[in-house]
């Protein structure tokens, strides 16, 4: 099998696993009549404006630092239809994939500066490759030991205006690029609170503002109430300099409401930063972020990191499994999706990566004057049932045939 992507580049890691921009890309491409090839993308990966996904024309330098540092490196591009009154709104928007770097056994100051000199090289690609609005991934900071229980890993929390977000200024400044910071916050102002929270970072290096996590997982290993509970920021929507774009941290992405709101609050990108791995959710990442920009017509940034994190000591889970010391593989996998039902192939699931992304923010009203999502629904009708069943005393709308319980003759 050809070893190389239609650019040309390395489709393989070290270790001979596939990587590129998609392994099944890779894999269909090289073994695949063009013809069946190219329906087989287009059930996978829709049709913008009725066209396959262009490739975007990468800076050298980022190839180069790609190259150099081992990290996938791919750009595709959304398009609109042109329209009479209202000139393109394209935005070059980026996520970051990234593995920790040293073993969770050492001092925790040399585990946060080994990920901030690993993530330095990254965002300096998408710098110098024109990204206008950066992504990290959840808790980019340090390692994801939200499965242990133990306190200590708290010393990683940090004020919003901390050592990570000041790190981030300066390369706002530099690269004149807004940048999404999920982080482990730390309230001083209200008794040390600790909050899952993205801080999100203007292109002139100022704080616009932050949200924090609306729905706190408590499944299998993922006990993070032990850590933070659920946020209190409601649904902001941040008005940038690139446009109008919203988070939505992780375990939220499981709930249908959590992405409608963004949307009634007028996001046209919404991030979904997040840590999770192959055995308990992989089947439902494609779906749930590509439903929701179609149903709420906006897109979707979806980033997850990668690797296995190993923890000192073991830990168990409500799951009944033996007591164990890692999360299982965070599979990566980042990819966008768009609000005509389109998606980029994702990033690699074994390699750090960043994932470019153009796109012209006007498919978003075209999708919904096409389709009138927000004209046909009926909010009232929602508005009333959940004011019901938010009261104790709900009965639900059930009707049953009478003849169910009648008794035979």
């Amino acid at each position: 099998m050809d070893k190389k992507n239609e650019n040309g580049e390395e489709s393989v890691n070290k270790d001979g696993s596939i990587c590129g921009y998609d392994s099944l890309h890779t894999i269909l491409s090289a073994n695949l009549k063009p013809h069946i090839y190219q329906e087989v993308s287009r059930l996978l990966h829709g049709l913008n404006c009725g066209k396959p996904l262009e490739l975007v024309a990468l800076s050298a330098n980022g190839k180069a630092l790609s190259f150099e540092h081992d990290f996938d490196l791919q750009g595709f591009c959304f398009r609109a239809d042109k329209e009479f009154l209202r000139e393109p709104r394209v935005v070059r928007v980026g996520l970051i994939q990234n593995s920790i770097v040293l073993p969770t056994t050492l001092h925790f100051l040399d585990q946060k500066k080994a990920i901030f000199q690993k993530l330095k090289l990254l965002i300096d690609a998408a710098g110098v490759s024109g990204v206008n609005i950066l992504c990290l991934q959840e808790a980019w900071t340090m390692p994801f030991a939200f499965c242990t229980r133990e306190k200590r890993w708290c010393e990683f929390a940090e004020p919003v205006d901390g050592e990570s977000t000041q790190f981030l200024q300066e390369l706002a400044r530099k690269y004149n690029m807004v940048i999404i910071s999920p982080i482990l916050e730390r309230d001083v102002n209200h008794g040390d609170t600790i909050w899952n929270t993205a801080i999100i970072i203007g292109n002139h290096g100022n704080i616009i503002g932050k949200h924090r996590k609306n729905h706190i997982p408590r499944v299998g290993d993922f006990n993070e109430s032990t850590y933070y509970m659920e946020g209190n920021t409601g649904h902001p929507v941040f008005e940038t300099a690139f446009g109008k774009i919203a988070v939505n941290i992780c375990y939220g992405r499981h709930h249908p409401l959590n992405w409608l709101a963004f949307g009634l609050n007028g996001a046209e990108i919404v991030f979904n930063p997040s840590a999770t791995v192959g055995e308990l959710s992989e089947p439902m990442w494609p779906i749930e972020a590509r439903n929701a920009a179609i149903a709420n017509s906006y897109f979707v940034g979806s980033i997850n990191r990668v690797g296995t994190e190993v923890f000192p000591n073991p830990f168990t889970s409500g799951d009944g499994k033996p007591q164990h010391k890692d999360f299982g593989h965070f599979y990566g996998s980042s990819h966008f999706s768009a609000p005509d039902g389109s998606c980029t192939p994702s990033l690699s699931r074994f390699r750090d990566g960043l994932l470019i992304s153009d796109m012209d923010l006007n498919l978003c009203r075209q999708l919904k004057d096409k389709w009138g999502f927000r004209m046909t629904a009926r909010y009232e009708l929602y508005a009333e049932m959940l004011a019901n069943y938010s009261k104790a005393d709900y009965e639900p709308q059930v009707i049953s045939d009478p003849l169910l319980h009648k008794k035979s003759p």
